[in-house]
Formats: structure tokens, sequence, C-alpha cells
């Protein structure tokens, strides 16, 4: 199962939080907000179909995180490896947050991701800095 986000880069992306990644349906950022990759999101986790969310909610469940970046130029992609838990509700209505930690709230998507924003090749980064455009696709397995 999966579901796919597409949102903008922005000016202030620097990708250097150390334990997020995050992308919001905000229209701004300031250059506080580290963990975020992409603005602009046109979809939320409370989007999300019910059979996914449920897919997700297993400490068993296997979320992989691609990113495609699309700086006009160039395509960049990687990818980004954790898991469900059991509490993850995907409610929240304004952004998704990936997160190496194992703690939850309504806008976690996955724990125990392999990195957060500071692990992005920074040629991907500097992409989503010169606005290019993103597509994320979560998949659990």
């Amino acid at each position: 199962m999966r579901e796919t986000i597409r949102a903008l880069g922005h000016e202030h992306v620097s990708a250097e939080h150390a334990s997020t990644f995050e992308v919001t349906s905000d229209d701004w950022l300031t250059p506080a907000g580290d963990c975020i990759l992409a603005v602009e999101a046109d979809r939320t986790p409370a989007d999300f179909d019910d059979a996914f969310v449920e897919a997700c909610q297993s400490h068993d469940a296997t979320i992989q995180v691609s990113m495609e970046v699309d700086s006009g130029a160039r395509t960049y992609e990687q990818v980004v490896t954790g898991r469900g838990h059991p509490d993850l509700t995907f409610e929240g209505d304004r952004s998704i947050v990936f997160r190496t930690s194992d703690y939850v709230d309504d806008r976690t998507g996955m724990v125990g991701a392999e990195h957060a924003a500071a692990g992005f090749d920074r040629e991907l980064v500097d992409s989503l800095a010169d606005g290019a455009e993103l597509t994320l696709t979560i998949q659990v397995e």
C-alpha cells in the first residue's frame, strides 16, 4: 500500500535536523524549520486511506519513504526506511513528520527512520532550497 504527497521546496530548506524530517502543507518556512524539506503539500496524513493507516499500526510494518526531487535539469532520488507503530494515527492535518526515535504524535508517519533531514543528499537538499518539486511516496509492507 502506498500514499503520495506532492510539495515544493523553499529557499529556507536547510535539512540540518538530526532526528526528524518533515513535509508541511504550510506555504511558508522560516530558517528555524531545519527539519522541513518541502512546503505546500497537496495532502496531509488526515487524507490517507484507513487501510493504509491500519497497515502502518504494527511494530512489524516496514515503512519506506521515497523522495523524488525534480530540479528541472536533474531528478534526485533517495529512500529512507523505518517502521510502523501501534500508536500511529495519521490524524495530522498540516504536516507529516518522519522520526528516528520512537516518539509518536498525530503528525508522525514513521518511527525508527534510518536517518533524519541531515542525512539527505546535499544536492537533493540544494534543489529543494531552489524551489524544486518533490514527490514523496510512502509505502508500507
